[in-house]
Parts: structure tokens; C-alpha cells; sequence
């Protein structure tokens, strides 16, 4: 019976697998749709990039950077990312607090709250966006959050399992991502049998 068990288990976690690698976006979305602010995941490549060119766009009122090192500053971040606008640096706001994405969330919904802000657009790596959304959502429920993935070149998501490097980093946010809404829901069912 044991066996039976870990084996029904395995078979679970693995035909999640596939489906959480399958709710990874492959392509860029669309949206020109202007949001509040737009908020940049550090930890990757192309993502700060991608949000200076949404901000120059227009499509949000501020830049928020969550998870920079501490000793880094707009201008670092602004000549690390080959662009020189002169305005740009009046609307970047650059978040030090962070050190994981459940830290990324918290910060962000702290300082939307401060702006009295209502919408985002999210810049993350698109391998990163699905626990990415989990966390933003559990820490902003009443907040629209417009998903817009990044996608470094090192990460081949079209048959994913042929690429050790690209299967390893989706094994790990796979777990990652089932260990957060876990907890999330766990959360979900304490609050609501506490009448909170």
C-alpha cells in the first residue's frame, strides 16, 4: 500500500509538472494597457531593461524596482541598462527589503498602498511569472496585476525536459511555486475558519 501511495504521489507531482511548465507564457503579451505602476522583479536578465522601456512608453506612472541590492542606485541601474533618458529617474522607485518573491510581494503591496495605487504591470522572467502571480495575488487580492514576461535566451522553454539547465530551473519553481500556494491556501482556510 505504501508503494502504491508514493508511486500515485510521484504520477501527481509529475502531471503537475507538465502542467505548471505549460502555464509558463512562450511569447510576449500585447497590452498597451496603462496601469498605475510597473514593477520589475530583480534577479534576471532583460527584466530592469523591459521596465525602462514600458516606462518610457508611458503605460505606467512609476517604475518600481523591488529586491535591489543595497548600494545600487538609479543611475547604476539606469548605465547597467544602456539607456540615458532624462526624465526617467524622477519615476523610479527602487525597493531594498526584498530577498525572495513572497519578500518582492510584500514590499511591492506596501508601497502600492503608500500611492494609493489600484493596477500593475508585472516584469519577471517568464519561467518565474506563475509564482510570481501566486505571491502578488495573495499579497494584493484587490490590486489588477497585468503580467508581462520576460524571456532570457538561456532558458529554452519548447521542450523544456530535453534541456537539463531550462528542466532543472523548472523542476525547482515548480516546487517552489506548489510549496507557496500551499501555504497561501492554508492561510486561506485558518483566516476563514477563524472568521477573519
Amino acid at each position: 500500500m505504501a508503494g502504491i501511495a508514493a508511486g500515485a504521489l510521484v504520477a501527481a507531482w509529475l502531471a503537475g509538472l507538465f502542467v505548471f511548465a505549460d502555464t509558463i507564457p512562450r511569447q510576449a503579451q500585447q497590452s498597451r494597457e496603462k496601469t498605475d505602476a510597473i514593477v520589475v522583479l530583480t534577479g534576471g536578465s532583460l527584466r530592469l531593461e523591459e521596465g525602462l522601456a514600458l516606462l518610457s512608453a508611458q503605460l505606467g506612472k512609476k517604475l518600481f524596482v523591488s529586491g535591489v541590492h543595497r548600494g545600487v542606485d538609479v543611475q547604476q541601474l539606469i548605465d547597467r541598462s544602456l539607456r540615458s533618458p532624462e526624465i526617467i529617474d524622477c519615476c523610479i522607485v527602487l525597493g531594498y527589503a526584498a530577498d525572495h518573491t513572497a519578500g518582492n510581494a510584500r514590499e511591492t503591496a506596501d508601497w502600492m498602498a503608500r500611492q494609493g495605487y489600484a493596477s500593475l504591470r508585472l516584469v519577471t522572467a517568464s519561467y518565474h511569472m506563475p509564482r510570481s502571480l501566486a505571491e502578488f495575488r495573495n499579497a494584493m487580492p484587490s490590486i489588477e496585476i497585468i503580467p508581462h514576461p520576460v524571456f532570457p535566451e538561456n532558458v529554452k522553454l519548447d521542450e523544456w525536459w530535453r534541456w537539463p539547465g531550462t528542466a532543472i530551473l523548472i523542476v525547482g519553481e515548480y516546487n517552489k511555486y506548489l510549496v507557496a500556494e500551499s501555504g497561501h491556501r492554508l492561510g486561506r482556510l485558518v483566516n476563514r475558519s477563524l472568521g477573519r
